[in-house]
This record gives structure tokens, sequence and C-alpha cells, in this order.
């Protein structure tokens, strides 16, 4: 295990978990790429989502979400005064994290079929029966989440972000390899491989790496000083359920309440929409955790400051033209993903509504991914949790009449406007308590990409038409859909970039530059830097 041992720098570690979500999202495109051609958009496909509300929001109220950002500032405070005192609290956080989800675990088992009935709403007593078998197999998968979680805590503390890069895509290739062994038995098997997935994948290679990178030096340690401290900064994150963590099990919860299949139809639209969230946002944000917080916990203000703000530009720099080329291109991603066996036309002009509504707030996925944290590095859970508290509660009114009213497109506007809400009101907060520490340049950077990617969009707009061409063959209309309006976009943009913002756009070309040798950056003065 030494190779995966290896320590990794801020950039490289940018790097590795971005490829893993991408890897990670696209097999979970797979993953539902095969459940929706088996069942395109039906009652069992919504009863196989709906069957994450209780696990997951369990998993939240653990703090599961945010595991490693409450457990890392503390860990590196008691190993770095004292190894044997840090195993020890090590040891305590990993025992009463255990048994606490254990018992969870066995009450859900036990009220399942209450509990599906909370989870869904607006399903039948057949569906309800049928949700609370899935629940009791998906279920126990949450003891080796949190479990794995202090394994994967200890590996970043290490910066060793290989093996936590990997474990998404061993649980996903078991759901999908499970699913299609069980195919017959509908989505039970699929939900097999959650179970078999989150234990190999996110707790026994975790823990395996943790032994193999450094050891593992567990201690019979029931109580430990600073078992308190991490409590009082977990419970904030415990207590208060954000619209982010919240969003997809909202999206089910109210979709269940729209007509059948839109839990499925939100569920396609999310997973796509993900795609840039997770490569680019969530990427930026787990890599630049750690080196924010030990900015903040030594002091250095201006520092900190700057590092924030470079990742926020250089996250819309990148996170803003991929959205709003995926917007133009929903409907063909739409077909060319979903649109075969089971799943109709009809299910992709809903599915791509759907799509278009979300990518519209995905920079605020970007925005918030990283104030979050700059919050979290100055050990102030409290702030990001209660403003998410608030978002969360405003929005169930919306969500409700949205439901009812316009159905799936409803609930997708009604996650939309919470998502932006939540950003806003963060963003605000931030400023207010830190000045613009932080979010120099961001404005100016958000109208630039903005006004290049309308440009774009202008440039990119009649490659839509090319799928006329080819009436009777859908899928490869869309994929020459794709690639011609994927390269006419990224062209205009990065052409433009170049000669009238190319200060802004430099993180792009430089990776891009290295296959594209004329969109290459002019060198930088010896005596200057990139933003």
């Amino acid at each position: 295990m030494a190779f995966f041992g290896k320590s990794q720098t801020m950039g490289v570690a940018a790097i590795i978990l971005g490829a893993s979500v991408l890897l990670s999202r696209l097999m979970g495109l797979v993953r539902d790429k095969v459940i929706s051609y088996y069942y395109g958009a039906v009652l069992e496909s919504d009863i196989y989502f709906a069957a994450f509300v209780v696990p997951d929001f369990i998993n939240y109220l653990l703090a599961g979400g945010y595991f490693s950002i409450t457990l890392i500032p503390l860990l590196a405070g008691y190993f770095g005064d004292d190894e044997a005192d840090g195993w020890r609290f090590f040891s305590s956080v990993l025992l009463w994290m255990t048994a606490v989800i254990c018992l969870l675990t066995v009450v859900a088992e036990i009220f399942a079929p209450e509990l599906a009935k909370v989870a869904a709403p607006g399903f039948t007593p057949e569906a309800t029966e049928r949700l609370a078998y899935f629940l009791r197999i998906i279920m126990p998968a949450q003891v080796f989440f949190l479990a794995g979680s202090c394994m994967t805590a200890l590996l970043y503390l290490r910066r060793q972000f290989l093996v936590p890069a990997l474990t998404p895509l061993v649980y996903n290739g078991l759901i999908i390899g499970l699913g299609l062994l069980f195919i017959e038995r509908g989505m039970e098997g699929f939900c097999w491989g959650v179970l078999a997935g989150s234990f190999l994948g996110n707790f026994l290679l975790p823990l395996l790496a943790a032994v193999g990178g450094g050891g593992l030096r567990l201690k019979l340690a029931v109580f430990h000083r600073g078992l308190g401290s991490f409590v009082l900064l977990a419970l904030p994150l415990m207590l208060g359920q954000s619209v982010v963590v919240l969003d997809e099990q909202l999206l089910r919860v109210f979709g269940s309440l729209a007509k059948e299949g839109a839990v499925s139809w939100l569920n396609y639209a999310r997973r796509i929409m993900l795609v840039p969230v997770g490569v680019v946002a969530q990427a930026a944000g787990v890599a630049s955790y750690p080196f924010l917080a030990k900015l903040a916990a030594e002091g250095k203000s201006a520092e900190f400051g700057e590092s924030l703000s470079s990742a926020l530009r250089n996250t819309l720099v990148f996170l803003l033209p991929l959205s709003v080329w995926m917007i133009l291109a929903a409907e063909p991603t739409v077909q060319l993903i979903f649109q075969q066996g089971g799943f109709t036309a009809a299910d992709t002009a809903v599915t791509s509504l759907c799509l278009r509504i979300m990518l519209a707030v995905v920079f605020c996925w970007g925005v918030q991914q990283l104030i979050g944290r700059a919050f979290y590095a100055h050990k102030d859970t409290l702030t990001p949790s209660i403003t998410g508290t608030v978002a969360s509660l405003a929005c169930v009114p919306l969500y409700i009449w949205l439901a009812k009213k316009w159905g799936a497109p409803g609930v997708a506007v009604a996650s939309a406007f919470s998502v932006a809400l939540y950003t806003a009101a963060l963003t605000l907060l931030w400023r207010r308590r830190r000045g613009r520490a932080g979010l120099a340049g961001v404005g100016r950077t958000l109208l630039k990409a903005g006004g290049l990617c309308g440009i774009a969009t202008l440039a990119a707009w009649p490659c839509l038409w090319l799928a006329d061409l080819f009436p009777e063959r859908v899928l490869l209309g869309a994929f020459v859909v794709l690639a011609v309006s994927g390269v006419v976009f990224a062209g205009v943009y990065l052409l433009l970039g170049r000669m009238f913002a190319p200060d802004m756009v430099r993180p792009v070309l430089e990776r891009v530059g290295r296959f594209v040798p004329f969109l290459r950056p002019a060198p930088l003065p010896p005596d200057s830097q990139a933003p």
C-alpha cells in the first residue's frame, strides 16, 4: 500500500479528486442508464430512488456528509501535540460514531414501514410496502459509510487523496454489477449493490489504506477530552440540515407528490447536473479545505483571502461556461445518455427541462462549496448550518406548491431557488463578517465569464439543428450536436477570452493549451503572477 500512502500537494490533490469525481459521476450515469434502459421512469425506479431518503437523512444527521470537515482540524491539533493522544481521540470518535449509527440503523429497520410513508407521502400503499423492503436492505450501508469516513478523514489529514478518490468508483461499480446480475428481480439487485459497495469501497478500502499508509493504532478509549469539542463542532451540522445536503432528498420527497415517474425524471436530471458540480466545484472545495484550514489555524489572513479568492475565480471560469453549454445542449445530452429501451422521447422532454432549470444555478454550487469551507476552516460550522436550515424551511412551502402546480419541473424550480437563496445568504454573511477577504475579483469574473458565455451560446445555437439531419438515428444526431456545439462553444469562449480577458481564462488556457498549442496563453512577465 506504499503507493497509496504517498502524500499529494494541493494541485495534485485537486487533479486526483477531480478525476475521481468525473469517473464517479460517469459511473453514476452508467448506473442510471441501466435503470432507465430497463425501467424508464416508472414506479419501480421511483421506489428505488426514494429508498435513499431516510438513510441519507440519517447520514446527514450525523454530519456524515461533512465528517472529514469536522474531524480534520481536531485530528491535526491532537496529532501535532501528542501522537499517542491523537490516536486515543481518533479511537474514541470512531467508537461513538459507530455505536450511534448502529443504534439508528436498528431503529430504522424496525420502523421501516412508517419511515417509508414519510419518505414518499405520495406513494400508494403497495409502493410504500416495497419501499420499506428496499429501505431495510440499504439502511445498514450507513454503518460502513460513517466508520469509513473516520478512516477517510485520517487519510485526508495525511494528504493521501488517492484511496478516497477510488472509493466512489468501487461503490458505483458494485451497484451496477449486482443490479445487472439480479435484474430479473427489479431494483432489488441495485439495493444489494449499495450495501456491498459501501462495505468494500467506503469502509474496507480506506481501512486497508490507513493501515498500509502510515499505520492504524486504535486504542480502547471510550472517553476523551476532545470528544466534547468534536460534538460541539459537528452539532450545528447535525441539527442544521442545509439546502445543499438535503437537495436530493427534497427532490425525492416532493417529487412523490407529482405524477408517477417524477422522482425518476428529477433524479436523472440531477445526476447529469452533478457532473460539473462534482468535477469542478466539489473537487475544488475538498482539495482546498486542508490548505485553507492550515492558513486559518496559522492566522495568515491575507494568504487565506488570496487563496479563497483565487479558488473562487478559477472555479467560476471553469464552471460557468460548462454549465451554460450544458443548458444549451440539455436535450441531446439526455437523449444520448438515457433515451433507449424503456426511456421514451416524452421522458427526455421532461428530464431535459428539469436539467436546464437545475443547471441555471450550478455556479452557485461552486461558490457555496468554497465559502462554506472557508467558514469551516475557521471552525465555524454554526453559520452555514443555521443559514442552510432557515433556507430549507423557507422553501418547503414552495416545493409543495410548485410540485402540485407544475409537477417535476416545479420541484426543479424550487430546488434551484433554494440553492441560489442559500448561496446568496452565505456569501453576504461572509462579506459582513470578513469584509471582502476572499471575494476580491469574484463579481468581475462572473460578469466577464457570463458575457463570454453569452456570445459563445449565440455561436453554438445553430448547431442544435444538426439533429434534423438524422431523423431516424436519434443517438447519432445527439452525439453530433454535442460534439459540434461543444467545440464551437469552447472555441469561441476561449478565443474571445484569450483576446479580451487573458488573465481570467489563463487557468483554462494553461490546461487546454497542452493539447491545443495555439490556445496557449502568452508567457507571464518574470515579475508577475497569474491570479
